[in-house]
């Protein structure tokens, strides 16, 4: 694959304002501050394009990026913790919630994880869930410029059984090194092609 075009369609905050134009969604999904803005960067190959913030919980609506003209990269708000009121994190809670429940086009899923720590019980709800609706879904572990290689292994394997995925389905990730870029591009299009498939 290569990103030719993006462009931030809509910020939706409601079921309504979700487009309705037929093209493939994938979910990018992940707890605050896990680097879900970085990591869009990196992928569309953009500096500032998702903005980046230390505050965890930036993201707020529902943010869909038009890439190529032929699918949405759908940003969903972090969940766990924020720096946000309890009324604001519920909010969140029923975007992501309504999102994942009602989009009859989201074919696939991003979920990311901070390679550097054991997955949350919030991380474990969302992977079952994804499972659950039987998406085509990749876990991909964040920051992983800040291990070595023998430490990069023994956190697969924390993430592998926490979740309990295959180690197959978990690419180790960084947006300083770019490492795992390829295998994002690989998963993107095996979507397309599987949707392409369906359709014809």
């Amino acid at each position: 694959m290569k990103i030719k075009s993006i462009e931030l369609k809509v910020a939706a905050y409601n079921k309504n304002q979700y487009p309705d134009d037929g093209l493939t969604q994938i979910a990018v999904i992940g707890r605050s501050n896990v680097g879900k803005s970085s990591f869009i960067n990196t992928i569309v190959n953009r500096k500032n394009f998702a903005r980046v913030s230390q505050k965890p919980g930036k993201t707020q609506g529902i943010n869909f990026y038009l890439v190529n003209n032929s699918f949405y990269l759908v940003d969903l708000p972090g969940y766990g913790y924020a720096e946000v009121s309890k009324e604001m994190k519920k909010q969140w809670s029923i975007n992501i919630e309504t999102y994942l429940n009602v989009s009859e086009y989201l074919k696939g899923a991003i979920m990311l994880v901070d390679i550097r720590h054991k997955p949350t019980d919030d991380d474990v709800l969302m992977m079952n869930y994804l499972k659950h609706r039987n998406l085509n879904y990749v876990v991909v572990a964040t920051k992983s410029d800040k291990l070595n290689r023998q430490e990069i292994q023994r956190s697969l394997n924390v993430i592998s059984e926490t979740l309990e995925v295959d180690k197959g389905k978990i690419v180790p990730f960084s947006s300083l090194k770019k490492t795992g870029v390829d295998n994002i591009y690989t998963y993107l299009d095996s979507i397309l092609e599987d949707n392409k498939r369906i359709e014809d």
